[in-house]
Parts: C-alpha cells; sequence; structure tokens
C-alpha cells in the first residue's frame, strides 16, 4: 500500500473509532482496499465457489424496488428487506452504483449492493453491535481484509468509548463468525431471484439456522 494511501487509511481508521457509524467512512475504506491486491484474494476465492464463475460470468445488478418490495405479501423475504430498509430509515442507493466492466468491479458493486440483504437473511441489525456480527460473517465466508480492519476499529470503540456495550457486541461477533463458517457462500447469491420466497424458505436454502430471527422495529427516539 503507497504512504498516501496508508495516511488516508489511517485518518479514516481514527474517524471511525470515534464514530463507527460513519458510512462515508467505511466506503472510502472500502474503495482503499479495493485498490490493493487484498482484493485478489477474494476475487480468487469467489473463482472458486461453485456458483462463482457464473456470478462473475452474469455480472448481475442489484436494484431494491422498494414500491415493488413492499407490495409483496408480509413474510416474503422481499417484502422482509423494504420493511427493513423502511424502518430503519436506510436509502438503498446511499452506496455508491458504478459501472461493472469486469469481474473485479462487478464484485465490489455487489457486495455494495447486497450488503442489506446480508443483514435481512442473516437477522444482523444495523447498530453497532449488529454490523460487527456481520463483519465477523463477511470475515468467516471470504478473505476480507476490511472485515479485519472494521472489526478492530469495533474494538478500539468498545475500549475507548462504549464498555458497556462489549456483551452485545462480543455475542454478536461470535455468532457471526460461527454463523458464517456453517452457511452458504452468500456472495454471488441472485437475491432478485428470492423475493417472492418465504424468508424462512430462503434462510433454510443458504444454511442460515436463525428461524424464527425477526429484527425488532426500531423506535422512533423520545
Amino acid at each position: 500500500m503507497k504512504l498516501r494511501s496508508l495516511v488516508k487509511l489511517v485518518r479514516a481508521t481514527v474517524r471511525l473509532v470515534r464514530d463507527p457509524n460513519r458510512l462515508d467512512e467505511v466506503i472510502d475504506l472500502a474503495d482503499d482496499i479495493s485498490d490493493t491486491s487484498a482484493f485478489d484474494a477474494i476475487l480468487d476465492h469467489v473463482r472458486r465457489v461453485p456458483h462463482g464463475p457464473a456470478a462473475l460470468a452474469a455480472r448481475a445488478r442489484i436494484r431494491l424496488d422498494l414500491p415493488r418490495l413492499r407490495a409483496l405479501p408480509p413474510g416474503t423475504f422481499g417484502h422482509a428487506a423494504a420493511r427493513f430498509l423502511d424502518e430503519r430509515g436506510l436509502d438503498p442507493e446511499a452506496f455508491p452504483r458504478r459501472p461493472t466492466p469486469d469481474g473485479n468491479t462487478w464484485l465490489r458493486a455487489h457486495l455494495y449492493e447486497s450488503h442489506d440483504l446480508w443483514h435481512v437473511a442473516t437477522g444482523f441489525d444495523t447498530d453497532v453491535a449488529g454490523e460487527a456480527g456481520l463483519q465477523a460473517f463477511y470475515l468467516a465466508q471470504f478473505p476480507a481484509r476490511l472485515a479485519s480492519i472494521l472489526l478492530a476499529i469495533v474494538f478500539l470503540n468498545t475500549f475507548l468509548y462504549r464498555f458497556d456495550e462489549k456483551d452485545a457486541r462480543m455475542d454478536a461477533i461470535v455468532r457471526g463468525w460461527q454463523l458464517g463458517k456453517t452457511a452458504r457462500q452468500l456472495i454471488g447469491v441472485r437475491w432478485d431471484e428470492l423475493w417472492e420466497q418465504p424468508l424462512a424458505e430462503v434462510r433454510a436454502r443458504l444454511d442460515l439456522p436463525v428461524a424464527g430471527v425477526e429484527l425488532a422495529p426500531v423506535r422512533a427516539a423520545a
């Protein structure tokens, strides 16, 4: 990694230790990692998973059509995804949408575009504990160096600012790691083909033993 990129990485890390919820800093970190050989390891991994070569060849994009997903029957994966985004005030367009002329650029885009769907499938929320759990899931599934950096940031934030949340965060990390080791590979899943299927069936198909896990609705601040 070049010195300039390393300095940028350190600065972003310091800002995220203070506030782990800064999506802009996470995206910058992801972009920096994607421009190094570290990302090549992820691409090589995808080529070796059963559905990986087909996914890299098809380069299918994910478009979250919220009006359509909201109209699906309750209990379906698509309806659960829309509800998840709506209740947390999440905008699917918050992640950058970039051209995908080759497998490398498609993989970057796919990880951005599917992030919230991994939340829905695994049952992890979007608080710091939930994001840490999902990063542990990522790390268990593929050589995700960014995930290791973000987990280190969570540990530092916990130590310096939120030690009272250590139990919830560690429980989520342990669960994410164990779940990621036993689940099917989620990279390259054609999520758009699963919208109308029951959420429970999607989880079963992906070997995600989280039956009955329903994320509680987010309550507005008093």
